[in-house]
């Protein structure tokens, strides 16, 4: 099977989200998206993520149902912070039957030759862009196939959704019904964060 993996921290996973890997995975070669739930990001700053437990069971809530798209805990098993050439080896080896492929926004596709090992990624493993606002897809990256998409795309950020939550503001509808019950429930996000 091809498989396509998108990393991040989703914190939270929204809608946004999910509409890339559904049209991912209904519009591409790709037979299934891995949601990749990050624990930490190296380019990330930690002080503003929830608890990754709590970011992983909110993406499986939000994935419940779904034969395709399915979450993967795999870099909680690895070193941190989490280099995606390590868990691109790792899946390799535990899933040798599949082919894997990388799903970014050409907003991480900026600076993806500052990557560990970003020459043997660009080398050996598709990736699959879409477009973000304010960030032209670069076509001078040594990228053996890069395959562009028309992805539609919600104007929503986490951290956009963070300040929402702490200011009192609802986020419904810009989540799964069932994401949003789990964070007003557990008062996730409340917290006010020191910087974003």
């Amino acid at each position: 099977m091809k498989i396509g993996l998108y990393f991040g921290t989703f914190n939270p996973i929204h809608n946004g989200h999910l509409i890339i890997a559904s049209y991912m995975q209904q519009s591409t070669p790709l037979d299934q998206v891995w949601i990749v739930v990050s624990p930490q990001n190296p380019f990330k700053v930690n002080h503003s993520l929830l608890n990754e437990y709590h970011r992983l069971a909110l993406v499986k809530l939000a994935l419940e149902g779904e034969n395709n798209i399915r979450v993967t805990d795999i870099e909680f098993q690895l070193p941190k912070p989490s280099y995606t050439i390590n868990t691109l080896t790792y899946l390799e080896e535990k899933y040798p039957q599949h082919e894997f492929a990388i799903i970014m926004g050409s907003d991480g596709l900026q600076n993806l030759d500052k990557w560990k090992n970003s020459e043997l990624i660009m080398n050996k493993f598709p990736i699959y862009v879409y477009e973000r606002p304010s960030f032209p897809i670069r076509n001078d990256l040594p990228i053996k196939e890069l395959v562009l998409t028309d992805t539609p795309l919600l104007q929503i950020s986490a951290s956009m959704l963070r300040k929402m939550i702490q200011q009192g503001r609802s986020i419904r509808y810009f989540v799964p019904d069932i994401v949003n019950e789990e964070i007003e429930a557990n008062r996730y996000y409340k917290i006010i964060e020191k910087a974003d």
